[in-house]
């Protein structure tokens, strides 16, 4: 732990790694619950996965962009403490995989050397923001809105409003209407538009996936950019308190949307306005210096030959993306799965940081895109990313599948997801080269229902699933879904479950769904052409290969496996765990206040008063907990703590009720004399509650 100090400039981060360290020694030795200890280290990108014993780490990398220098980092780290291959995620993060617990804070403070985080990259807080890849160099953009994404990234890491929240919470960018960052199946995503000169955002709101995704509702047509923060701390202070925290599976912000209403929950976000850290937070003049910075380089590169041009020109065509800068070109570089290894980081590293600004991005497909580079260099990059065998065309085209861990390293993955894509990647290759160009029609695969892999929102999609023969042998199976897409400025559809079939028989699904597409080309659109045939037509175009009772041993093998399949699902940690443990709970009460008083030193008044509104929350669960009361909500263990304990006289409040008591943030606004204040009355209410709870223990 010493060494972490010497090492790590930044005293907040030092005092998290150690934390951690620390915490890891206390779980070690028994002193530290393991529900608990799960829901810290998720929360600092530490996820348990399926191979027991060790954890995959997620990095956090806000709309994917890495530095050459971070990347170099990151290969260091994952040779050093992991297998060397590097696994980019839907979301724009790196996850690494089979990293000894023990080894995590170290990991951890060589990464922060670069300024790379994993805090909050898992667990119940705001996930990593994600962003249009193209952001900053799409010709169809009004605006820039990667330094939006990153001031948002920045002000809420480590803010206290969303550390411990019911579900996690996902934020996108998109750089244009076409809304290529999915604004539809976020929490709250954003699209840029200009308003009278005025930049702004169209904000929507609850969207998501999983096993019921759900569309995002139109939270606002127009916000000016100054605005954006403080509505975003709003929403996660009313998810925070009002959000469903017992029943895992209806913890997202869509359930709660759905259950109180769209006015109802905006009406909710306008009660938090005066108690806000900040009632404007004007990001302009930051955005614009930030895209000032965007140095393209003057270097000239090596000239090479190119031997086989008709290989050039068929890469070129579908990996190559005219910039709104003249002159320069973004590069594709398409990455089957999402995975490759640190050689090849490193020589990218190296690549983009002599011939094209010093920066690349990973994408939600899963792929690599390098940015700026001048147009006379594509010759020089195409030599270069062929000799790293990074050349394969078909950046963001159909067969560019977007797949999931799955069972290779998920506890929640039911049958391969990877192996399916290798397959289908294979046959469409081989057999309809055609859709090799074609960015029209997208597959997406997941493992399980969680979409992880957003199989519901393709417009071919497949599920991991598994089968029960008559004989009651199960096999690997996939759910075949058809007709999601991206409408474009926040709209968009949710594909059609239709057809479960044995895994092994997904290949020739898709010959059958692309050979009657290309039959009925009349319509060019996928979606259309799907509309026009309807899901019964699909249904029965597949039915065959649903069949059960005629299946070989091969369909009980899963793609990219020897061994006969087994259904083996553990626990999953994807979404964070909720936690319930009366005895940690008083504990957890202190060091939020004392987090309250460490902040309120800082002259952070809004943390600290949101500091001392958990404790107070948390004491008042603690309490209700002991007397077997549910504690689905914040807000329903508020005003059941005033029914249970203050109406009845059990706790005193000296004239006030619980609810007057804690609601006295949303009626201040975050001055130093209120928090002083507020933390005292949390600090005060903490020593009634573990008075009363110590009076009722002696009792029994």
């Amino acid at each position: 732990m010493q060494s972490f100090r010497t090492e790590i400039e930044n005293p907040i981060v030092e005092k998290d790694i150690i934390e951690l360290a620390k915490k890891i020694e206390l779980f070690k030795e028994g002193k530290m619950d393991e529900e608990k200890f799960r829901s810290l280290r998720l929360a600092r990108g530490v996820y348990g996965q399926r191979q027991h014993g060790v954890q995959m780490i997620r990095i956090k990398l806000p709309y994917g962009k890495v530095s050459a220098t971070q990347l170099n980092r990151i290969a260091d780290v994952s040779d050093e403490y992991s297998t060397g291959r590097l696994h980019i995620t839907t979301r724009q993060d790196i996850q690494i995989h089979y990293v000894s617990l023990d080894r995590t804070p170290e990991l951890w403070a060589e990464l922060e050397k670069n300024d790379v985080t994993l805090r909050e990259a898992c667990g119940n807080t705001v996930r990593n923001v994600t962003a249009s890849a193209m952001a900053g160099v799409d010709s169809e953009e009004p605006f820039d809105v990667s330094p939006y994404a990153h001031a948002v990234f920045q002000f809420f890491l480590r803010n206290p409003v969303c550390q411990e929240m019911g579900r996690k919470f996902k934020i996108s960018f998109s750089s244009s209407d076409k809304d290529t960052a999915l604004s539809y199946i976020h929490d709250l995503g954003f699209i840029p538009k200009l308003q009278d000169g005025v930049r702004g955002f169209k904000i929507m709101l609850g969207g998501g996936l999983g096993s019921q995704p759900r569309k995002a509702d139109v939270f606002y047509d127009f916000v000016a950019t100054e605005r954006i923060v403080p509505i975003i701390e709003g929403v996660l202070r009313v998810f925070d308190r009002y959000g469903e925290r017992s029943k895992r599976l209806k913890a997202r912000m869509k359930f709660l949307i759905k259950d109180i209403g769209l006015d109802a929950f905006r009406e909710l976000v306008n009660q938090e306005q005066k108690a806000l850290s900040y009632q404007n937070y004007p990001l302009d003049e930051e955005a614009l210096q930030y895209e000032q910075k965007r140095i393209l380089s003057d270097v000239v590169a090596p000239e090479v030959t190119i031997e086989d041009q008709t290989e050039f020109n068929n890469w070129k065509r579908s990996n190559v993306i005219s910039q709104k800068q003249e002159g320069y070109v973004a590069i594709g570089v398409r990455v089957s799965l999402g995975d490759f290894y640190t050689d090849k980081a490193r020589a990218l590293a190296n690549l983009i940081n002599a011939y094209a600004g010093d920066e690349l991005r990973f994408t939600l497909r899963q792929d690599i895109l390098i940015p700026n580079i001048k147009e006379e260099n594509i010759p020089f990059f195409y030599h270069e990313l062929k000799a790293l065998g990074f050349t394969q065309a078909g950046y963001n085209t159909t067969i560019d599948i977007t797949a999931c861990p799955g069972t290779d390293t998920c506890n929640l993955g039911i049958a391969s997801s990877t192996g399916i894509s290798t397959e289908l990647e294979r046959v469409i290759a081989a057999e309809y080269p055609e859709y090799i160009h074609n960015k029209e029609v997208t597959i997406k695969i997941s493992g399980c229902m969680n979409a992880c892999g957003q199989h519901n929102m393709a417009h071919i999609g497949f599920q991991g699933m598994s089968i029960r023969t008559p004989d009651k042998l199960v096999a690997p199976a996939l759910q075949v879904l058809l007709g999601g897409g991206v409408l474009g400025n926040g709209d968009g559809r949710f594909a059609d479950k239709v057809i479960k079939i044995p895994s092994k028989r997904g290949p020739e699904a898709l010959r059958r769904i692309l050979n009657d597409y290309e039959t009925h080309n009349e319509e060019s659109d996928f979606l259309a052409y799907y509309d026009k045939q309807g899901e019964k037509y699909f249904y029965n175009l597949l039915k065959d290969l649903a069949n059960v009772e005629n299946l070989t041993q091969e369909d009980f093998i899963d793609w990219g496996n020897k061994e006969e399949y087994i259904k083996a699902v553990g626990v999953g940690e994807c979404a964070g765990v909720v936690i319930d443990l009366i005895a940690t709970l008083f504990l957890e009460s202190e060091e939020k206040l004392a987090k309250a008083k460490e902040t309120f030193e800082e002259e952070s008044y809004a943390h600290a008063i949101y500091h001392a509104y958990s404790a107070f929350v948390n004491s008042a669960k603690a309490l209700l907990l002991a007397e077997n009361k549910k504690t689905n909500t914040q807000a329903s263990i508020i005003e059941q703590f005033d029914s249970e304990f203050v109406t009845s006289e059990k706790v005193n409040l000296e004239g006030k009720t619980f609810g007057e008591l804690i609601y006295q943030l949303q009626k201040n606004e975050p001055s130093k004399d209120f928090a002083a204040q507020y933390i005292a009355d949390s600090s005060q209410f903490l020593q009634k509650v573990q008075a009363y709870r110590k009076l009722e223990v002696l009792d029994v």
